[in-house]
């Protein structure tokens, strides 16, 4: 942990009721990993740094359950990004292996990481085919992000490291070199909990945040970003992405019993978190999102079938129901909206390439703003 407080402890108003960490882990068996790789400082030089930049692991039912399908959808608000294993995602609504995050150039490389995980540690698993999903967001204003620093082993690291328990936030894993509203941004989680007649179920997120301009920033639903705009210095470079854009990753976790479709339905309210940060989406921005169920294991297997055509066997889905789906879509976009916030309250200035600045938040500003717009 970075020590650093979370929105709510600056007094950060949000609806809707928490888990017990406010995380996606909150989620019974997801378990999150990171590698961080910073070293170096000064002048760019391709493949020797500096280096920002790392690897996120995201377990939806542990190690121990890499192989065990959960419903799954995907939904992309602007593609100007990269998921990989969505095509098999979408067309059998089911997930497995380990889901990663990292920079955009480090696909491949976190991608490889996955397969040679699987090879050494469940064989049985890779004696087929492994099409895992991998995300990123672009950290170059900060990181060599052509040099090549993230490696398959790297991966294989984030995945051995993850766990349950309290989530790191800001500057860790894939969030290292990330910048948010012309903050310093980096990885953010929040949870709701969602009561469902007898039984309550968590929706978790978790949200890879590297994008928006410093003057749509909006907290709790007051316009904070314009008010901060003293500390806005960005230094220059040969190329920079434009203000605004950047892309952001969320992956939401759920314990309810949903269909994949079901699952789809709830990455798309994802947009409707980030929208009350403010950000009106970017055409530079990829903004992808992932959503699954750890319910009914066992369920959703694309195996080849084992038995005659004449045994036929069946599977079962128990689910919500679609119209009582409402408060499932409020606690995606509230949680959503929340662990963006979190991220920025975790950040902390960051000097990488060329002296490119990122600064924090600054607490006591944003605090300020809040009670003044409440004295009102």
């Amino acid at each position: 942990m970075t020590g650093r407080p979370r929105a709510r402890e600056l007094g950060v108003p949000f609806d809707g009721v928490p888990g017990p960490l406010n995380a996606l882990t909150d989620v019974a068996g997801v378990e999150v990993g990171y590698v961080t790789l910073v070293e170096g400082e000064g002048a760019l030089r391709t493949g020797h740094g500096p280096v920002r930049t790392g690897v996120t692991a995201i377990l939806p039912r542990g190690r121990a359950g890499i192989d065990v399908p959960c419903a799954a959808g995907y939904f992309s608000l602007n593609g100007n990004g990269e998921m990989t294993g969505t095509a098999w995602l979408e067309e059998t609504g089911s997930l497995t292996l380990p889901v990663l995050l990292s920079n955009t150039h480090a696909i491949g490389p976190c991608h490889r990481g996955v397969i040679d995980w699987v090879v050494e540690h469940r064989p049985e698993v890779a004696a087929g085919w492994l099409l895992p999903v991998v995300a990123e967001t672009w950290d170059g204003y900060l990181n060599d992000i052509n040099g090549s620093h993230v490696r398959p082993e790297h991966a294989g690291r984030a995945i051995d490291a993850a766990a349950g328990g309290p989530v790191a936030e800001g500057a860790v894993g894939g969030g290292t070199g990330m910048t948010c509203y012309s903050f310093k941004g980096g990885c953010g989680t929040a949870s709701r909990r969602v009561p469902y007649g007898p039984d309550s179920y968590t929706v978790g997120a978790f949200v890879q945040a590297n994008f928006g301009a410093r003057a749509e920033l909006t907290v709790a639903g007051v316009p904070v970003g314009r008010r901060l705009a003293e500390d806005n210095r960005q230094e220059s470079s040969d190329w920079l992405a434009p203000p605004g854009s950047g892309s952001v990753i969320a992956v939401v976790a759920t314990d309810a019993p949903l269909l994949p479709g079901q699952c789809t339905a709830l990455a798309r309210r994802v947009p409707l978190g980030l929208a009350r940060t403010g950000t009106a989406g970017s055409h530079f921005s990829g903004d992808l999102f992932l959503a699954f169920s750890t319910a009914n294991p066992g369920a959703l297997t694309s195996t080849f079938p084992t038995t005659a055509p004449e045994a036929d066997a069946y599977e079962t889905l128990r689910f919500i129901p679609w119209g009582r789906l409402d408060a499932f879509y409020t606690a995606v976009v509230r949680a959503v909206e929340e662990a963006v916030v979190n991220a920025l309250v975790a950040g902390e200035t960051m000097i990488g390439r060329d002296g490119h600045r990122s600064p924090g938040l600054p607490h006591d500003a944003l605090s300020a703003l809040l009670d003044g717009h409440r004295a009102r």
